[in-house]
C-alpha cells in the first residue's frame, strides 16, 4: 500500500526558563507587556505533523509520499528524509518564504509561550492533490492532515471526487475551524484521528454526536494518552486498547505522530483496527523515550520489505525497544 501525507512541515525552536512566568507578570500591568525572558537552552528541531508521521512510517520499511509546501532552507532536511525512505519527490517549495516555524518557550512549571509561523505552508492551498497523485504515480491512501486549513479542505474534496480513501487528521487546527468546515473534512474519510480533548471540540463545534461521526466515517480512532486509544465503528460497541508503557518517557512532543505512523503501518499490512492500534501505541512508546520528534528508531529499519511483513511481527520488532511491553 503507498501512502500519501499531507500536512504541516515545520522547525522547531524549543527553549527553557528556569523560572516562573507567573512570578514575572504584574497584575496591574497586563494591558502594557513589554518582557524578555533570557532561556537556559535552545534546541532546534526537525518537525510539523506530515514529516513526523512520514518519518515513522519510513523508519518501518514504507516509502510514503511527503504532500507539503515548504521553504528554500528545507534542502537539508529534505534530504535526511530523503535518506530514510520518504518520497520528497512532490514538496512544493516556496521561492519567498521560509518553512514554518514554532518558537516554544517552557517555565519550570511546564507553561508555555509560543508562537508559530506559518511562512511556506500558506503556499499549501496552490497545490492539486489530484495532479501531483497522477504525477506521481497514485496513493492507496492520503492522510489529510493539520495545515492551512484551505489546503486540507481542498485535499479532501480531491479525495473524494477521485474516490481515493483517505484519513480525516485536523488536529490542532480544530481550534480554528467552524463546524461546517470541519464537517466537510469528515464526511466520507476512511478513518478520523482526534485525541480525546479533540473529540469534543470537534463534536461540540459540529452539533454532531457521536452516532452522527459515525455515519459519516468508517472508523474513528481517539488517543488517550497514557491509557491508549478507543476504537469505534457504526454499529459495533468501542474497543479500549490499551498503550504500551514507555520505559522512561522523555518527550511528549510527536508522539501523536508516531501512534498515526505505527496504525497506518500496519493497516497496510491488512490488519483489524485494534492490531493497527496496538502497533501504533508501540511506536508511540518509542518516540516518547526519545527527544525530539524524528529522533526514535525502530530495530531492523534497514529491512526495507517490513513494510509487507506482519503486524505480529512489525510488533515484534518494535517490542524488542520497548522492555516488557505488550504489544
Amino acid at each position: 500500500m503507498r501512502i500519501a501525507v499531507t500536512g504541516s512541515v515545520a522547525t522547531d525552536h524549543l527553549m527553557t526558563f528556569p523560572g516562573r512566568f507567573a512570578d514575572q507578570f504584574l497584575a496591574d500591568r497586563l494591558d502594557h507587556l513589554s518582557l524578555s525572558f533570557l532561556v537556559d537552552t535552545l534546541e532546534v528541531r526537525d518537525g510539523g505533523v506530515a514529516a513526523n508521521i512520514a518519518y515513522g512510517l519510513a523508519l518501518l520499511g514504507h516509502r510514503p509520499l511527503l504532500i507539503a509546501s515548504v521553504g528554500t532552507d528545507f534542502e537539508a532536511y529534505g534530504a535526511r528524509l530523503a535518506a530514510l525512505g520518504v518520497d520528497v519527490s512532490a514538496v512544493h517549495v516556496s521561492t519567498t518564504r521560509h518553512t514554518a516555524r514554532f518558537l516554544c518557550t517552557t517555565d519550570t512549571d511546564g507553561n508555555q509561550l509560543a508562537s508559530f509561523y506559518p511562512g511556506a505552508m500558506t503556499e499549501a492551498p496552490a497545490i492539486e492533490l489530484a495532479a501531483v497523485l497522477k504525477q506521481k504515480g497514485g496513493a492507496d491512501l492520503v492522510l489529510v492532515g493539520a495545515d492551512a486549513p484551505e489546503a486540507m479542505a481542498r485535499h479532501t474534496r480531491a479525495c473524494r471526487t477521485m474516490g481515493a480513501p483517505f484519513i480525516a487528521d485536523p488536529s490542532q487546527q480544530l481550534a480554528r475551524l467552524d463546524g461546517a468546515q470541519i464537517r466537510e473534512l469528515v464526511t466520507g474519510a476512511d478513518h478520523l484521528f482526534t485525541n480525546e480533548y479533540e473529540r469534543g471540540l470537534l463534536l461540540a463545534k459540529t452539533g454532531w454526536r457521536p452516532s452522527d461521526v459515525l455515519a459519516q466515517v468508517s472508523t474513528w480512532v481517539t488517543t488517550l494518552a497514557e491509557k491508549g486509544s478507543r476504537i469505534e465503528r457504526a454499529g459495533i460497541p468501542p474497543v479500549e486498547v490499551p498503550a504500551v508503557p514507555a520505559i522512561t518517557a522523555v518527550d511528549p512532543t510527536g508522539v501523536g505522530d508516531a501512534f498515526r505512523a505505527g496504525y497506518l503501518s500496519a493497516l497496510a499490512a491488512d490488519s483489524d483496527p485494534v492490531r493497527c492500534a496496538r502497533a501504533g501505541s508501540a511506536l508511540a512508546a518509542l518516540a516518547l523515550t526519545a527527544v525530539g520528534t524524528q529522533t526514535y528508531t525502530v530495530v531492523g529499519q534497514s529491512d526495507r520489505s517490513r513494510g509487507t511483513r506482519s503486524i505480529s511481527d512489525e510488533a515484534s520488532v518494535i517490542r524488542r525497544q520497548v522492555p516488557n511491553s505488550t504489544a
